[in-house]
Order: structure tokens, then sequence, then C-alpha cells
């Protein structure tokens, strides 16, 4: 008796929430895809398909609303955005800063990261600091909060800004460019493809990934808020990070951009 009232409980609230966020009856979630993943990026698989932490996240999401997914990629985390701010997707995962917070209302963080150059052969330094002042050629993808804030860190350098991973691998390998700007957990799945490149300790940015809504939406926030922090709680989000080798730490309770 008390299985079956769970049963018949939880598909009202889930009901309840699925209008919220997804008001035409499928969830459309926009995740970003390329060459390297992170707990932002995914890749494709043999297949074609996309695989990796979002994937998991949302397959989650729309499974906990009882509601069909749809997935949709796009090259960049700044392409992501301007989707969500144009209600072109539902909801969407993706790092956070000022700028983004003006586009997109944010909900809790699932992961903490910091953003180092990884640098080419012939760049002569170890640690992020030992290159603020230099004119390095650093690459990054357009439009993102790693390239923004590469941008404002190192003052001297001429900057790349391309449309997507694959661009950004071929103006290093073809020396347009001497460094990249990823996050870490990118930048170590995106070393051996470029032999002799070497990871910077330290770092010149910190932010956390978090779940996004289109602004003007506070039930679909509140619903995404609520999700989010429970799957960090039930190990949902622990769980995709280890499917795809991501190591670092899940935001902790309550963490969320500018809170």
């Amino acid at each position: 008796m008390i299985a079956r009232r769970c049963l018949l409980f939880f598909p009202v609230a889930a009901l309840a929430q699925g209008a919220d966020l997804a008001p035409t009856g499928r969830l459309r979630l926009g995740i970003g895809v390329g060459e390297v993943g992170s707990a932002f990026w995914a890749t494709r698989g043999a297949d074609g398909q996309p695989r990796g932490v979002t994937v998991e996240l949302a397959r989650a999401l729309a499974a906990s609303l009882g509601l069909p997914l749809d997935l949709v990629a796009y090259n960049s985390s700044g392409e992501v955005t301007e989707a969500v701010a144009a209600a072109q997707v539902d909801v969407a995962f993706m790092p956070t800063d000022a700028q983004r917070a003006m586009r997109v209302d944010f909900g809790p963080d699932f992961f903490l990261f910091t953003s180092t150059l990884l640098v080419m052969p012939g760049v002569e330094a170890t640690r992020v600091d030992q290159v603020i002042m230099a004119p390095l050629r650093i690459v990054g993808v357009r439009n993102t909060t790693t390239l923004r804030a590469a941008e404002r860190s190192f003052p001297h350098a001429h900057f790349i800004a391309a449309t997507g991973m694959a661009e950004a691998l071929g103006a290093l390998r073809d020396g347009r460019a001497q460094a990249v700007a990823l996050g870490r957990e990118s930048l170590e799945a995106l070393a051996p493809q470029l032999p002799g490149a070497r990871i910077l300790e330290g770092h010149f940015h910190s932010s956390g990934t978090a779940i996004a809504v289109p602004r003007g939406r506070p039930a679909a926030l509140a619903a995404a808020s609520a999700w989010m922090e429970a799957a960090k709680a039930d190990g949902t989000v622990r769980r995709a990070l280890d499917a795809h080798g991501i190591s670092g730490p899940v935001a902790p309770a309550g963490s969320r951009f500018g809170a």
C-alpha cells in the first residue's frame, strides 16, 4: 500500500515540474559537443551520438520528469547560452559568469573547475604566473567564460577566438597559437593529442558549471534548482562524473553563482 501511494504521488509532482520546465511536453536540452570531454563538454562516440557528463544528467532529468528528451548539440558554451536565452531549449548546463547571468537564469552549480593554459613546445614556462605579461598567441573557444577570463588575465597576449574545439586544435597544430585556454579537465584530455605540450600549474580563473533556464521563468528555475540539488545529494552527479573520468569534486549543496 505504501509503495502504491508513492507511485501515485510521484507522477503528479513530475507532471507539474515537467510542465514548468518543458511547456512543449518534450525536454529540449542544450549541450556543448567538442573534441575532448569535461563536466561541460560532451564528445561523440563511434556511433556519432553525444556522450558525456551533461548527456547523463540530461537523461536523468528527463527520466525524473517522465518526458521524452531532445538533446540539441552546440559547438560552444556561448552557443548554448544563446540558445537558452532565446528559449530555443528549455534547460542546459554551462559554466557561469557575470555576462552570461545577464542572459540566462542560473540554478545551482554541480561542478567547480579551474582554467589554465596548455602551452606548446617552445614556451618556456611551467606556471601561469610566469606568462601573465608574455605576448603569447592564445586560442580559446569564442564567447566562453574561459576565453573572457583569459583576455582579462593576459593583457599582452594575442587572442584567437575559435568557433569550437576542432578549430582551436587546428590553430595549435599549425602554429598560429602557442597556447590554449580551457578548463583543466579538458586540457588533461587534450594533452595526449599534442605531443610535447604542457599544462601550466596554477590557474587564471575558477568558476562553476551549473544548470540554467531562460530568464523570466521562476517556476522553471525552481524546478531545475530542486532537481539539481537532489541529483548532487543522491549521487547522480557523482556517478555521471565518474562514468566519464572526471575526478574533480561535486559542487557542495547551495553552491550557486553570485551566492
